[in-house]
């Protein structure tokens, strides 16, 4: 099981992060490569393959998820859970084959709340940016 795995408890085929490039304690950069074969290619605009926006907003999602594991959050045994989004902005379309490099900066937290900002950039040129608040809560139903 590599890092990313021991880190947050999502998997294949809904584990949209390969990598953890950086890690700064309010800032975690990370990256993934699209596959050309990935699930959604055949149903999503099939002769012109673009990643739908909510799985590009899920990648950064994990990528938060990733900076507060990484911060210690859940050591407790509690788990951050994403629980509003706000400023989405989907600037340029993602194919497959290209290259996500992600990065998500904790902002502020009050109380259980925990304030996120993330960006995706394909080629240095921005894909998306989004807003986006997880809340600390239990592990289980």
């Amino acid at each position: 099981m590599n890092e990313i795995q021991k880190l947050i408890p999502h998997r294949p085929p809904f584990l949209f992060v390969d990598e953890i490039v950086e890690y700064t304690g309010d800032r975690i950069a990370t990256r993934r490569t699209v596959p050309k074969d990935e699930f959604w290619v055949q149903g999503h605009y099939p002769d012109y393959p673009i990643m739908p926006g909510v799985l590009l907003s899920e990648a950064v999602f994990q990528s938060g998820a990733l900076l507060m594991a990484k911060r210690g959050t859940g050591a407790d045994g509690k788990v951050p859970v994403l629980s509003r989004v706000q400023g989405i902005k989907l600037k340029n379309p993602v194919y497959p084959g290209d290259v996500l490099d992600m990065t998500v900066d904790f902002k502020e937290q009050v109380g259980p709340a925990y304030y996120l900002k993330g960006k995706v950039e394909v080629g240095g040129r921005t894909a998306l940016t989004v807003e986006f608040t997880v809340t600390v809560m239990e592990r289980g139903r």
